[in-house]
Parts: C-alpha cells; sequence; structure tokens
C-alpha cells in the first residue's frame, strides 16, 4: 500500500524515478480497486459511473509514475508517448518496463540503493 500511496502522493511529479516496485504495486492497486469497483457497480446497477470517477482520478498519477519508471531505466518521459502506436508501443512501454533501473542517470540517483 505504501507504494501505492507513494505514486499517488507524486501525481504530477515527472522528475525523478520510480523503482520496478513501486510502478508494479501501484498498478496491481489499480487493477485491484477497478475490480471491486466493477464489483460494486454491478449489484448496485450503475454500471461505469464509480469506475468512471476512479479512472479519472488516477489518470495523472499513472501517467507521472510512468515516465518516472522510464527514467529510471535512463529513458526520456517522451517514450510514453510510443504507447500510442497500436500494439508495438505497448509490448515496448512493457519491456520498458521490465527492465533493472541504472545505478545512476541524468534524472538522479537509483532510488533502489540510494533512498
Amino acid at each position: 500500500m505504501q507504494w501505492y500511496m507513494k505514486a499517488m502522493k507524486n501525481y504530477v511529479n515527472l522528475d525523478g524515478r520510480a523503482r520496478r516496485m513501486e510502478f508494479w504495486m501501484f498498478f496491481l492497486m489499480n487493477a485491484l480497486i477497478t475490480a471491486a469497483l466493477l464489483i460494486i457497480e454491478s449489484l448496485a446497477g450503475i454500471p461505469g459511473i464509480l469506475s468512471g470517477i476512479y479512472y479519472i482520478a488516477v489518470f495523472l498519477p499513472s501517467i507521472a509514475v510512468s515516465v518516472r519508471r522510464l527514467h529510471d531505466i535512463g529513458k526520456s518521459g517522451l517514450w510514453i508517448f510510443i504507447g500510442l502506436v497500436p500494439f508495438i508501443g505497448t509490448i515496448v512501454l512493457l519491456v520498458f518496463s521490465f527492465l533493472e533501473g541504472e545505478n545512476i542517470n541524468k534524472y538522479g540517483a537509483n532510488p533502489k540503493l540510494h533512498g
């Protein structure tokens, strides 16, 4: 839960780096919360309302943690736009998300080793 809250608190911070753990735990929590909201919506008969509000609330934090994750592997945050390329872009970003962070790069020290 701490990784999720860290990403949510840094929702407009496009500087720095995000470890793989922060990135993946943020997206895992999003998936779990979305699943719970979809179940609640189904039971209450209000499809799309709660999950839509949640999606809007986590849109900027999702972009920010993704950009910081790209920084961790030494890539510019502009690489996030490759996700707009159908299929291939998603695969490229997925591969990038699994890569080990660099020790020191222009975006700062490795948060795994220094904090």
